[in-house]
């Protein structure tokens, strides 16, 4: 089959690449290894612990705060796998939208994994993962054609997404030493949950969990949790998730991690060498994502990978090879599901002769515990490290009416402004619906 534009991958920067093609006039197909669309977004990140959170923050606020609203009502009780069954109704519902946006935009799907052959050659092969049984009453059976097939393409971009980090001394064993994907489907109620990692994934699935019930012990190497964002927001959120029941070992490196088929034990280490030893139900490996290429075949077309396992693409995301193109978490920059839908319109437009722009600071980043925590453009630690003049103004929720009136008093707003211009350089928000604010 001849296409002007293959896409390998159908997370959210693959089909919006595709969808932006196929609009701008190209014919468009995609590839993707599993027989649902949607990627670890849609399917086993970010949609599916949405739903977990917004469940568990339910039942939170039933059994802490109603009666402080005037609301009584009878024992409240966690049913697991309910919240688990919910879940998988919103991530069937939307991974069928995409479908039903692939078909609308006449794009041709395929099942199966791809790799290169040549710089404008991929073959498709139909081994890979199979159909869920609920699959056929989701879409009528169009999972994409699953068959052995070569594709021929003038641009072939590349969209394979992320997997969950590990080190090499932990064998994820999947039942109690488990990463994200494992944790979205525990359905009986965890009495003490390990976490590795003080990130954004860490903490959002330890939040599920701690409102329901759960112990949890998150043990980060780093002196602060979200290091990656603003240095404000990982304190004020770090004392939020304290009053949640979160016990925080930060400085601490995990040094060994044994599992049997009821526990699972943790062995750090603090700076001074000090050994703790941690025992739980599960052990949440979470220390990060690395770029997924397995499969993909690049030394056929003479693409080398860095250190850090990501694929080298110029300003303009092409790779070495002039007609080859990769985009979201396989290349540099954050792992961001909304950075890879910008650089999917971005590769796309360009191939129809635009000249597109990403302004990389105008991508925000969220942390959807609650209060949530939203951020966009500057953090102070990088303001102070280039040198760049500022200033800085900071308004705490507990003085605003509105959120007394909501009992969301914790967290604050903090904007930083040049200095001299009054620019707006950063804004970082833990607080009541931060996101939507952002």
């Amino acid at each position: 089959m001849q296409y002007d534009v293959t896409i390998i991958g159908s997370g959210p920067g693959g089909y919006i690449a595709a969808i932006r093609c196929a609009q701008l006039g190209m014919k468009t197909a995609i590839i993707e290894k599993y027989p649902v669309l949607g990627g670890t977004c849609l399917n086993v990140g970010c949609i599916p612990s949405k739903a977990l959170l917004d469940s568990s923050e339910h039942y939170y606020k039933a059994v802490h705060e109603f009666e402080e609203h005037g609301i009584k009502a009878g024992e409240y009780q966690v049913d697991l796998e309910q919240m688990v069954k919910r879940k998988q109704s919103v991530v069937d519902q939307t991974t069928v939208g995409i479908s039903y946006l692939m078909k609308k935009n006449k794009i041709d799907v395929y099942t199966g994994v791809g790799e290169f052959q040549d710089k404008n050659t991929v073959t498709v092969s139909s081994v890979g993962p199979a159909l869920p049984a609920r699959l056929p009453e989701l879409n009528g059976g169009q999972a994409g054609r699953r068959e052995d097939v070569t594709l021929t393409s003038k641009y072939i971009i590349i969209a394979t997404g992320s997997k969950p980090a590990s080190l090499p001394f932990i064998e994820l064993d999947k039942k109690r030493v488990i990463t994200s994907t494992e944790a979205l489907e525990i359905t009986k109620l965890p009495k003490h949950m390990i976490i590795m990692g003080g990130g954004v994934i860490g903490l959002e699935l330890g939040s599920v969990f701690a409102r329901l019930g759960t112990k949890i012990t998150v043990v980060e190497m780093m002196s602060s949790i979200i290091p990656t964002m603003d240095g404000t927001m990982g304190k004020e959120l770090q004392k939020v998730l304290k009053k949640l029941g979160f016990k925080f070992l930060l400085q601490h490196k995990v040094t060994e991690v044994k599992s049997t088929s009821r526990q699972v034990t943790v062995t750090a280490a603090d700076k001074t060498g000090a050994v703790k030893q941690l025992k739980g139900d599960y052990c949440l490996v979470s220390i990060g994502r690395k770029p997924y290429t397995e499969g993909l075949g690049l030394e056929k077309v003479g693409i080398t990978t860095d250190e850090a396992g990501r694929i080298p693409v110029d300003d303009h995301l092409r790779t070495i090879v002039d007609n080859i193109y990769a985009i979201g978490d396989v290349v540099r920059g954050a792992m961001l599901a909304h950075k890879a839908e910008e650089e999917g319109v971005l590769v796309a437009e360009q191939l129809a002769g635009q000249k597109p722009h990403i302004n990389y600071l105008l991508i925000p980043g969220v942390v959807y515990t609650w209060p949530e925590v939203a951020s966009v453009g500057h953090t102070e630690e990088a303001l102070k490290e280039a040198k760049i003049p500022y200033k800085k103004g900071a308004f705490p929720f507990k003085a605003s009416a509105r959120a007394r009136a909501s009992m969301d008093i914790d967290g604050l707003v903090k904007v930083l402004a040049h200095e001299q211009t009054d620019e707006m350089l950063g804004v970082h928000i833990i607080g009541p619906r931060a996101a939507d604010m952002i």
